[in-house]
């Protein structure tokens, strides 16, 4: 008898080589396919750092997409006027021309979410003069006392633009729109020859329990954390300072035994506010340890230490960039950076470097 490879053997040897074709196919998808899972506390702006990809990678909105922001802003701005004139009363601060409180009504009267393709004019005019109220400005400036969105100002200072008729939302106010995601939302971009899938969870705590399970084999995590809420409180826990909520999740996140192998890209988020709130609202009075005063750079190295200090494994990676998340050219120039870290992490983890 010859000694050539029997029938079975011949189909054995196929089946395997079928199978090492297979698993380097697959390598190879997993080499182009990034996933990065977009973590922190609500209102850090993970939102607002996924319309930036899409407007970095896929160029402008389009004017049915601007169209389609309308509602949400018209009812970012109504609502952000009501918070305020209902901190008014509880911090017993009245208007300085008592003829606005016929603007107040008119505020009052509106509905939870605005319909309709333009602004009422008489709430555009109500807002428009409010604003100018010296009793609103001094609540305002006491915003951290209450629960007010952070782009309150810029929507009310744009207030005439956006009630005029032929309104069209700009990337800006885009940008600055608020909608709270609940569960688990997927993004994907192409950005050359690779495919991000990019993964934003709810980032109130009742949110936070569907997170960890599902994401054990992320690429990398973007975690956000708004720097400017050093002096603020949660919304869902009025005891809990909003920056110390954001160091107890990190810690968890950054330790988890789900991502002993995942590196970590942290965004320290809002330096515009934060710069802004320095020289009013000391860091001190929240954090005794700080001993920097109101200057920027010494602030923001505490931060960051306080932050990274939070790693026990040596091996993890965490790289870290200050960044203001509404600010088109610098979040560009950032996810430029970002995109090589990726890059490289993919491939040491599909074992290829």
């Amino acid at each position: 008898m010859g000694c050539g490879m029997s029938t079975e053997d011949k189909e054995g040897k196929a089946r395997n080589e079928e199978i090492e074709n297979q698993l380097k196919r697959d390598k190879m998808l997993q080499r182009n396919e990034i996933k990065m899972l977009l973590l922190g506390a609500g209102e850090s702006g993970k939102s607002t750092i996924l319309k930036q990809m899409k407007l970095i990678n896929e160029g402008s909105y389009s004017r049915d997409e601007r169209e389609s922001f309308k509602e949400i802003i018209y009812s970012n701005t109504v609502q952000s006027m009501r918070v305020i004139l209902e901190a008014m009363e509880g911090l017993d601060i009245p208007l300085d021309d008592q003829r606005a409180e016929y603007h107040v009504q008119t505020i009052f009267m509106q509905p939870a979410q605005i319909e309709g393709d333009c602004l009422p004019a008489d709430v555009g005019s109500a807002i428009d003069a409010l604003w100018n109220d010296a009793g609103v400005q001094e609540c305002f400036r006491r915003s951290r006392e209450y629960q007010l969105n952070d782009s309150a100002r810029y929507y009310f200072d744009s207030i005439k633009r956006m009630a005029a008729t032929d309104y069209l939302p700009s990337d800006q106010d885009v940008l600055r729109s608020r909608v709270k995601t609940t569960g688990i939302t997927e993004t994907t971009f192409i950005i050359g020859d690779l495919t991000y899938r990019m993964f934003d969870v709810g980032g109130q705590r009742s949110e936070r329990k569907k997170w960890i399970h599902c994401f054990e084999n992320v690429t990398t995590i973007l975690f956000l954390v708004a720097i400017s809420e050093y002096d603020q409180l949660l919304f869902e826990d009025e005891t809990v300072n909003r920056m110390q909520e954001a160091l107890t999740l990190f810690d968890s996140i950054c330790n988890s035994r789900w991502f002993t192998k995942t590196s970590i890209i942290l965004f320290l988020n809002k330096i515009d506010r934060f710069k802004e709130k320095l020289p009013v609202s000391p860091m001190k009075n929240y954090f005794p340890d700080y001993e920097g005063g109101p200057e920027y750079t010494a602030a923001c190295d505490y931060i960051l230490n306080r932050f990274v200090s939070l790693n026990q494994a040596e091996t993890k990676q965490i790289y870290t960039h200050f960044t203001c998340a509404t600010d088109t050219s610098q979040i560009r120039f950032v996810m430029m950076a970002v995109n090589d870290i990726i890059i490289q992490d993919n491939l040491r983890l599909c074992g290829l470097i």
